[in-house]
């Protein structure tokens, strides 16, 4: 049974969603240290002005030094839900598939949670199946009651599950312990992010950005710009 275990962020881009479409299990890892400047809370959009940061504002003050866990960031209710949902119609709103996931969108940014965890999971998973992958089972690591640090925590995560396979995305590579991982009889698999170019609105063409785009973009054909290597 093949695992990836991954922090969760917003929005992602298409190779997080090949990540998800690779396993039997995908594990939010929500329980281990917030990053700040990462992906948790943003990600990038295409806009008739060039690429655009849609961020979330969260409290995260002292998150780093405090060891504060992903799944405990409350997110700043300042009307930044509007402001997505707008940003996203105004940079969109002439992709050929964007007025069919429009009602969908706006139910997204109608009422968030206030934790971040528990608003970007449950969007990642309405946009796996939007993209055609519905196979996979997700959890939180925080419902595992995992423990340790580092390597040992991952086990854990991995024997909690009944991983044989754990699929890790390259950066991993040098501080992920193979050997740990093969004396527990969990193989080790690493993905390769190559993915060919897909019609875009606003060249030049950017392939780093939000799978929205490409869901906007392609439609029913986003996971032949996904599923290119199997």
């Amino acid at each position: 049974m093949r695992c990836a275990i991954v922090q969760p962020s917003y929005i992602p881009w298409r190779g997080y969603f090949d990540l998800i479409r690779r396993v039997d299990v995908f594990v939010f890892y929500d329980d281990v240290q917030y990053d700040t400047n990462g992906w948790r809370n943003r990600n990038r959009i295409k806009t008739a002005s060039g690429v655009q940061w849609l961020t979330i504002p969260v409290h995260a003050r002292g998150a780093q030094s405090n060891h504060r866990p992903i799944q405990s960031i409350q997110m700043v209710d300042d009307g930044w839900p509007r402001r997505h949902g707008q940003t996203l119609v105004r940079a969109y709103s002439k992709a050929p598939h964007f007025r069919e996931h429009r009602d969908w969108l706006e139910a997204v940014f109608a009422a968030p949670p206030p934790l971040l965890a528990d608003f970007t999971i449950p969007l990642t998973v309405d946009i796996a199946a939007r993209l055609g992958i519905t196979s996979t089972r997700f959890l939180r690591s925080s419902a595992l009651g995992a423990s340790g640090a580092k390597t040992d925590r991952l086990l854990d995560v991995l024997r909690g599950v009944g991983a044989s396979c754990y699929l890790s995305g390259p950066t991993a590579r040098p501080y992920l312990d193979e050997g740990r991982l093969s004396d527990a009889g969990i193989a080790v698999e690493w993905m390769a992010y190559d993915y060919p170019p897909y019609p875009q609105l606003y060249p030049p063409f950017d392939p780093h950005v939000s799978a929205l785009d490409l869901l906007f973009m392609t439609g029913p054909r986003a996971i032949d710009f996904i599923a290119v290597r199997d």
